[in-house]
């Protein structure tokens, strides 16, 4: 089963870590799994940037970027080379190790879980 530590660019919370988590689900689902908070208005189809994360290791264990959802993450805030939308992170890898940080949700209007 995967590893995924979620950081956060609110520093006031605590890095958090979830294991066993199943291949087949997205850090979207991770996160509305266990409590984390990551905004989401379209529900994870694609249709908007609210979801947004940095990849920061692992990258390999995930399905790769479509066109579609770099063009949604040119809408994002503070896009970087990491960048990726949580709804279309897609674990590959029962035994992945993955690292993601979540930016600040506080300037970001959406839904939360």
């Amino acid at each position: 089963m995967a590893t995924i530590k979620f950081n956060f660019e609110d520093k006031e919370i605590p890095s958090k870590t979830v294991e066993n988590v199943e291949a087949g689900l997205s850090i979207l689902e991770v996160t509305e799994d266990h409590d984390i908070h990551l905004n989401h208005n379209c529900g994870g189809v694609c249709a908007c940037s609210t979801c947004h994360v940095y990849v920061d290791g692992g990258e390999s264990a995930l399905e790769e970027i479509t066109d579609k959802e770099e063009d949604f993450i040119d809408r994002a805030i503070n896009p970087k080379i990491e960048s990726r939308l949580g709804c279309q992170c897609i674990i590959l890898e029962d035994d992945a190790e993955i690292e993601v940080t979540i930016p600040n949700q506080a300037n970001i209007i959406g839904h939360e879980h």
